[in-house]
C-alpha cells in the first residue's frame, strides 16, 4: 500500500528552511517521509485531519513539536506536502 509524494516548489523552498533552523531533525523528518510514504496511516505518525480553514488537509507528526501539513488524495494515492515546522507555524497558512 505505497502512496506518491509529490514535492511543490513552495513546499521545497519551506523544507529547506526548516531543515537549516533544525539540523538536528534531518533524521526524524526523512524517516517520517518515508514512513508517510508506506503507510500514511501508521500510528507512529498520528495522522489527523485538520479543521477550520484548513479542513481540505491533514497533519502528521515528525516529533512532539513538529507537524507536516499534508494534502491526501487517497483515491489516487498521493500526497502533497504544504508546510513543515511548529505546531503554530504549520497551521498559518
Amino acid at each position: 500500500m505505497s502512496y506518491r509524494i509529490i514535492y511543490t516548489k513552495s513546499y521545497i523552498r519551506r523544507a529547506a528552511r526548516f531543515i537549516k533552523r533544525h539540523p538536528e531533525l534531518i533524521g526524524q523528518y526523512e524517516k517520517t517521509l518515508k514512513m508517510l510514504e508506506l503507510d500514511p496511516f501508521h500510528p507512529s505518525l498520528s495522522l489527523h485531519k485538520l479543521k477550520g480553514r484548513l479542513s481540505e488537509l491533514h497533519s502528521v507528526s515528525i516529533n512532539i513539536a513538529y507537524r507536516i501539513s499534508i494534502e491526501l488524495l487517497l483515491n489516487e494515492k498521493t500526497i502533497i506536502p504544504i508546510n513543515v515546522g511548529s505546531h503554530e507555524k504549520v497551521y498559518e497558512l
